[in-house]
């Protein structure tokens, strides 16, 4: 059972968020602009303290126990931080989504018709580690017209109040309220489940973290969720890949960084060219430090594992990955969709006629020809940030941004029209 203390904390903090979230839905887009702009060049002038906070989110992590590449999703450095700036600064200068007109038609009656974008109103956002995703996701929230309720992991909390007091920083410097952007200031597991069941302050939550925080908010959530599921990301090298392609795509897929939704777990590869590009490929995984996991056709490879059946649909997050042979494409295709996430998958190939079955036959969020996965990314999209990859298909899939965080209203117009 919850405690009350953090019962009364949490329906405070739902208060205030929807009277910010009614303010935020008749805002001046130049006045959102302009605090996202402030709040960017807070995260610069506050460079020096967000990496000592940072520092002691590391030195707990280490003391934890933490994975290497959960360290890696927490660690800032300099380029980081420089980073997070310019992702607010991209957010600032999207396109005001709040009052676009999706489309317009006249009825016959005499009617105008209009689709009109609206904020969602509030939205949480419960995710682990990443302390970037404190300002993608209370920017891109704001820039969209909700108000939101961030509850980071514990082993971000310093790193994570230290962004968020940027923010408010900007928010503050227009006149906004604080409230519009709020961090959960405890680390109780108890918040969370409180926050699945707001119903009356909450309109959807955003869960971003591994597979066990999100089964958690699906099955207990009593509000609607935009899932993120594992990142277990397929790469299919078919017969007509090009090498130099292969072994371009396939190294920075899985180590520019392990430790993101978009890095590649599996390695699939047609028989045709299995011994000749497939091994080249695994060679250069291994040279670079990447455990592999391989079928018994490809175990035979010096330096690879023997893959066991829990390899199979396995998401890494770390430098190791599994690769199998198959005899043509349909069989690759029926591997993701019995293994894969629905999250992002790939092909390599020069062969149009192939790209195509694969890129229609997926049901994918994200599918891909000839492209690294580390790219299955909101500002890789141009959206100047996201707040997760969704894999589902109700209301918002991919990479949720600005326009995915917003719903419609119809506005009916005539002249004195009566319906007979």
């Amino acid at each position: 059972m919850n405690s009350p203390n953090i019962k009364i904390l949490m329906n405070e903090i739902g208060r205030k968020a929807k009277a910010a979230a009614e303010v935020l839905a008749s805002t001046d887009p130049m006045e959102k602009r302009q605090a996202l702009v402030r709040a960017s060049e807070s995260i610069s002038d506050n460079k020096t303290k967000i990496l000592d906070e940072n520092s002691k989110d590391i030195k707990k992590a280490k003391t934890s126990g933490l994975s290497g590449a959960m360290i890696d999703r927490l660690l800032l450095d300099s380029e980081r931080v420089d980073g997070i700036s310019t992702a607010l600064k991209s957010i600032a200068a999207l396109t005001d989504p709040i009052g676009q007109v999706i489309s317009e038609w006249s009825q016959p009656s005499g009617l105008n018709i209009k689709r009109v974008r609206t904020p969602l109103g509030v939205i949480g956002v419960i995710y682990e580690s990443r302390p970037n995703v404190t300002a993608d996701a209370g920017g891109l929230c704001f820039k969209s017209g909700n108000a939101v309720i961030l509850r980071g992991g514990s082993e971000s909390s310093y790193s994570s109040m230290a962004i968020h007091g940027c923010l408010v920083d900007g928010l503050q410097s227009v006149g906004f309220p604080a409230e519009a952007i709020q961090l959960v200031p405890t680390t109780s597991r108890d918040a969370v489940s409180e926050m699945l069941s707001m119903i009356d302050y909450i309109d959807v939550i955003v869960p971003r973290g591994g597979k066990s925080l999100v089964k958690v908010v699906q099955e207990q959530a009593r509000v609607p969720v935009f899932a993120h599921l594992e990142g277990i990301v397929h790469i299919y090298i078919d017969k007509g890949a090009s090498l130099e392609k292969a072994l371009k795509v396939v190294l920075n897929s899985k180590t520019r960084r392990t430790g993101i939704c978009g890095a590649v777990e599996c390695l699939i590869i047609h028989r045709d060219v299995a011994s000749t590009i497939g091994k080249d490929v695994l060679r250069l995984l291994i040279e670079k430090g990447v455990k592999v996991n391989a079928d018994r056709f490809l175990s035979s490879l010096k330096g690879t594992d023997l893959a066991r059946d829990e390899h199979w649909g396995k998401e890494y997050l770390d430098m190791e990955i599994s690769a199998l042979v198959v005899d043509g494409i349909d069989q690759a295709m029926n591997h993701i969709k019995t293994f894969g996430s629905n999250h992002t998958d790939c092909i390599v190939t020069e062969d149009k006629k192939s790209a195509q079955i694969f890129l229609n036959g997926l049901d994918s969020a994200i599918v891909m020809h000839n492209v690294s996965t580390q790219f299955a990314d909101g500002g890789e999209f141009g959206m100047g940030a996201e707040i997760g990859i969704s894999t589902g298909k109700m209301h918002a899939r991919g990479p949720v941004g600005v326009e995915q965080l917003t719903s419609f209203k119809y506005i009916v117009s005539g002249d004195g029209i009566i319906r007979t």
